[in-house]
Order: C-alpha cells, then structure tokens, then sequence
C-alpha cells in the first residue's frame, strides 16, 4: 500500500496538546500511521512518497457539527424588511421563502457549492441538516450523490417536522431511517443520522418515534433546542415545564441526543445536558444574525459536555467560525481568559468529531483518519511559537491560507484548488438556483 510523508514546519496533533516543530505524519491508506519528527520518519521509512509542506502547519481537517447546505441559497434574497425577532425570521423568511420552495436541483447545486467551499477553506468532515418538504422522497440521496463526488466525509439528516402535516412528517422520518440504513449497508464516508425539528412543530408521539427509530439503527438524534427565546417560551406555556425539562419528561434525553444551537438556557437545562452526557453544538455567528443571543458555552465545557462548533450555514470560512467562538465569548464575559484558543480549536476538530458520532476523526495520531490540511504559516505577522501558534492561526489565517486538503487519505485540494471542480461552473449553477428561489420573495 502507497506511504506518504507530509513534512511541514509544525504539526497539531491535537488540540489538547503542545504543536511540535519540524514534525511530520506518515499517511497509509486512509489512515495516520506514524507522526515523529522529520528526520526519524525519513530514516525510518526512505522509501516513501515524500509530500513537501515546507512553511505550513499540518493540522486535522476541521469539522463543521453543524450545517445548512442549501443555506447558501438565501444570502442576499430580497426582502422589504429584516425579521423583527426569531419567530418572525422562521415564520415569515425562512419557512415560506427557502425552506418551502427548495427542489432537488436547488438542494444539489448549494450542495456541490458548499462543499467546495468547505474543502477550500480545510473543513474535511460537517453534520449537515436538510429541512425542504416538498423535496422528499429522495432529497438525502441526492445530496449524497454530490458529497461522494467531492469526497468529504459527511452525515446528512433530514429535519422531520409536522409543520406542514402529519403526513409530511411521517415521510421526513422514513427519510432518515431509509437513508442510515443504505448508508450502513454501503459504508463509506457519507453516513446518516435521526432528526427533527423542535418541541414546536413536532408532537411528544413524534418526537419519541424519532428517537426510536434511531434507536433501533444506533444512531444519534438531532433537534435545534433553544435557539432564541420562542421555544422555552412555548414549552412554559403549553408544557409547563422548559424544553430539555420536557425531552427529560418524555424520556428521550441521553448521550444519543445531538441538540444544535442551546442558546437560551435555564440552570436546570445546563444541568440536564451534563447530567445526561446530550451532545450540543454551537453556532456563534449566526446566533449573532437570528438575535437568538450569546450561549453560555464556557459553562458548558466546564460541566464536561462534548461540545463541536458549526457554520450553521451562514458563514462556511471556519477560521472565521472559530475567531466567532474565540471573541464573542470574551466580550459577553468580560473576561479575556474565557475560551482560549487551543479551546476553540479543539471544538473545531475532535470536539465536533465526538459531538457528531465520528470516530478516530479530529486528531492526527496513529489510527485515526487521514483527514489533513496544510495551512500556510510564512507570512504571519509575527514569528510562529509553540506558546502561539494557535492563536496566530486563529487570528490571522483565513481560508485564503490553506494550501492542500486530504480527506481519508486522498488529496481533494492542492495548491489552493479543489480538485476536479470548476468553481465558476459551480458558481454559475447555484446562482441561477438562487435566482429560482428568489422569484418567491419577489
């Protein structure tokens, strides 16, 4: 089997730990096989490919835990006026106008978009959520089809919601529990997961037919949970009791629970999330465009809750993401020392690996998943130290920055380009989507 030696000028093994200078990784297959400093690798092993990243930083690939495809679609769309708060954003913008009007080729082309635009920007592995109901049957094995092609690892879900009808809801369901099972069968590094939507569009019956379904499959379930300040609000008024109390009640909460955003938190919620090990992911920027409010992150990864980090499908630069988590936090605690850098990267590579059900992904040791980019380290501002180099990265790289993308041991961008994809073909076909769906806001 083909051995390949990456040589840069540092290495993150992972996050948690010191980056290493004049480190290396040897790649076999679609996995690490050795990491080592550069001359014992070429003493070691004279015989392989030898791949020069000389003035980068080799670093796992980052995943994005949570994702909006076809969000792309909705930048820019025409509108009289800006939502006035998060119900208003949902049931007068992103319901009627680009969740409702989404067909299969507006779902493919901001798919292949995307994706492209992950992988530009060193994001190897994202969990994405796909709410359009009058695009199922079929909507997840179209987006497949794209994501295979541009060989990302990805989990695609379904937002089953009984918005629409009760009979939508019940083929959003099948849709996901049609799809983790085909992906299983297959393998391969596209998979699936159980999702719906909220406490406010899905009934208890349905809510727990989620969770069974996954549960007879082994696989997570998702929901968005407290994005603003609606849900909680409706769970009070209609259950007595605020939404993780009410999943608690139900009997669905657990480490198979995968809840998005968490924004707008009691005590007693932060409590039951640590309490019973559920899996949060955070969107810091477009908690910040919805005015769903800051969410008490620092809290939560002192409690021990596996936490990943998302685009949420507003902005897809994950440096840009990450500078999100790594500044608002400090502001709204009015405290510098609030979620250092090495932090945020964590919960930018392994964290969002956990959060999502990957396993091995997210660091680069011995056994786990070739899935690396290379990020060009010259012309930082300031000289490149071990007690820095994070937060250099952080604050002064962009996708721009990246050089050369592996996913499971297979280069997908070098030198700056993504392999086998024309981006202003690409371009092309997603604007005239967008255009497409535009016409109904106009």
């Amino acid at each position: 089997m083909c051995a390949t030696l990456i040589l840069g000028d540092w290495l993150i093994t992972s996050a948690n730990t010191a980056p290493k200078k004049e480190w290396g990784v040897r790649v076999v297959g679609d996995k690490i096989d050795r990491v080592g400093p550069h001359a014992d690798l070429m003493v070691e092993f004279p015989n392989d490919d030898i791949h020069n990243a000389t003035g980068c930083v080799i670093a796992p690939g980052f995943v994005n835990a949570h994702t909006h495809l076809y969000g792309t679609l909705a930048h820019g769309i025409p509108l009289d006026k800006a939502p006035s708060d998060f119900w208003a954003f949902l049931a007068d913008f992103w319901w009627p106008l680009v969740e409702d009007a989404l067909d299969h080729e507006m779902i493919c082309a901001a798919t292949d978009w995307v994706c492209a635009e992950m992988l530009r920007g060193g994001t190897t592995s994202f969990y994405d959520c796909l709410e359009a109901p009058f695009a199922i049957p079929g909507a997840l094995l179209a987006q497949k089809e794209v994501v295979e092609r541009r060989g990302l690892r990805g989990i695609l879900s379904f937002e089953a919601t009984e918005r629409v009808s009760p009979e939508n809801g019940q083929l959003g369901l099948r849709e996901n529990a049609d799809f983790i099972d085909l992906c299983r069968k297959e393998g391969g590094l596209v998979q699936g997961l159980m999702c719906f939507h909220t406490t406010f569009t899905c009934s208890a019956g349905f809510i727990k037919q989620a969770f069974a379904l996954a549960a007879e499959r082994g696989a997570l379930t998702h929901m968005h949970c407290n994005e603003g300040v609606h849900e909680p609000n409706y769970a009070l008024e209609h259950f007595g009791k605020r939404t993780l109390e009410y999943y608690d009640e139900l009997g669905v909460t657990g480490p198979h629970m995968l809840a998005s955003q968490c924004v707008q938190l009691s005590e007693r919620e932060r409590a039951i999330i640590a309490e019973r090990g559920i899996k949060v992911t955070h969107m810091p920027l477009s908690n910040c465009e919805v005015g769903g409010g800051i969410a008490p992150v620092p809290q939560q990864l002192a409690a021990g809750v596996t936490l990943g980090l998302g685009s949420d499908g507003y902005i897809n630069d994950f440096f840009e993401v990450m500078r999100g988590a790594f500044l608002i936090h400090k502001a709204y605690h009015q405290n510098p020392q609030v979620m250092p850098a090495h932090l945020v990267w964590h919960i930018a590579t392994e964290g969002g690996a956990k959060a999502i059900g990957l396993e091995n992904v997210g660091r680069l040791e011995p056994g786990w998943a070739a899935d690396v980019q290379l990020i060009e380290a010259t012309t930082l501002p300031t000289p490149a130290a071990e007690h820095n180099l994070y937060d250099q990265l952080l604050l002064w790289r962009n996708h721009t920055h990246v050089r050369d993308v592996m996913v499971a041991g297979a280069w997908r961008v070098r030198s700056g380009e993504v392999l086998g994809a024309d981006m202003n073909a690409l371009r092309a076909r997603v604007q005239t989507s967008a255009e497409r769906m535009w016409q109904k806001a106009r």
